[in-house]
Formats: C-alpha cells, structure tokens, sequence
C-alpha cells in the first residue's frame, strides 16, 4: 500500500502484467508500421498495426485458421510450422498492400531464439517484408518445415498406443505426423501460388 503522498499507483495493464508501456512507447514513437506477434496454444495471429492519436488502426492481419480453411492446412494450429506460414500469408498480404518494412512487436513474450515468435518473423522476411531483426534468433530451415515433429512421431513407431496418444489431433484431420514436411512444403506453395494469381 501506500506509504506517502508520491505514491504512484501504477497503471491497470502493466500491473496485470499486460503491457509494457516503456517499450510500447518507444515502438509508437518510432513512427513505423509494427507487425504484432500473439501467439496462444491452439493458434497464432500477425497483425500489422499503425499507431495513431485515436488508437492502434489494424492495417493487415493474419490467423492460423486462415491456413485451414484457404490452404488445407490439417495440421495443429500452434506449432512452429503454423507460426511460419502465418508469417507468410501476413507477409504476402502486407506486400500485397505495399507495405515493405515493419518493426516487430512481441509484447511479454520472451524473445527465446527459434520461437514460434520469430517463425512469424521469419515468415514475413520471406514473403518480401523487412523486418530489423538479428538472424540468429530465427529457427532453422528444418524446424520451419516440422522436421523435429516428424522426428519425433518415428521415435513412437513401436509404440501404437503413445502415438496414437500424443498425435490424436493430427489422426483425427486426416494428417500422419510423419507427412507434415510435405504438407508444409504444399501448403507453402499454394499460399505464394495465390498471391501470385493476384498481381
């Protein structure tokens, strides 16, 4: 509680651990469009934003179910792979847009390098979008591509009951684990297919 008069009470969000108002302000100073990462366990959103006096105005945003019901894609909405490909489409969309840089915004989640936070970000590199952000952080070709998940599923091979515990969610849309490379690979070529068709 208070013990004197200049006690400041502080702000709502930042005491329910929602917003860190030192960075966010120096992201809205900056003047430049932000592509804001939010990550949940069944899903993924990129959103790009533009700050104004008003409020945030929503320029481009991206959900991990778009994936599903534009590109087929069967497979969990909250892996590393997902992440990427969401990344992609907000990518594709923002140059689409022409937009061609934005500044990342992540809010409290922890910059962990190979994140599902910086496969956003690696997505919108490759889709054409300039992002300030050191490589090193980003996952590796092989993760993107759900390689350590295929690993994974063949170390249950002997194992039918574990497998079909620990990958119920992908049996149950019609997607072997050990095909999410391929998967990955054909979901990733129908998203630049459409926005190819539309120039």
């Amino acid at each position: 509680m208070a013990r004197n008069s200049r006690y400041c009470a502080p702000y709502r969000r930042r005491k329910e651990g929602k917003t860190d108002y030192a960075a966010r302000r120096a992201l809205v100073r900056s003047g430049r469009p932000r592509v804001v990462v939010r990550n949940s366990l069944n899903n993924v959103i990129a959103q790009i934003v533009i700050a104004k006096p008003e409020g945030d105005r929503l320029v481009i945003s991206a959900h991990s179910r778009e994936l599903a019901r534009k590109y087929g894609w069967k497979s969990s909405r909250g892996n590393l792979p997902t992440a990427y490909l969401t990344g992609l489409l907000c990518g594709l969309k923002a140059r689409s847009q022409g937009l061609k840089e934005v500044i990342p915004d992540i809010g409290l989640n922890s910059p962990s390098k190979g994140s599902r936070v910086f496969a956003v970000l690696k997505g919108l590199l490759d889709a054409g979008v300039h992002v300030p952000i050191d490589e090193k952080k980003l996952p590796d070709e092989k993760r993107l591509s759900g390689e350590h998940i295929v690993q994974y599923a063949r170390s249950f091979s002997s194992n039918a009951e574990e497998y079909q515990a620990k990958f119920s969610k992908y049996i149950e849309h019609g997607l072997r684990p050990e095909d999410l490379t391929e998967k990955f690979a054909e979901a990733k070529k129908e998203i630049l297919v459409a926005f190819k068709e539309r120039r």
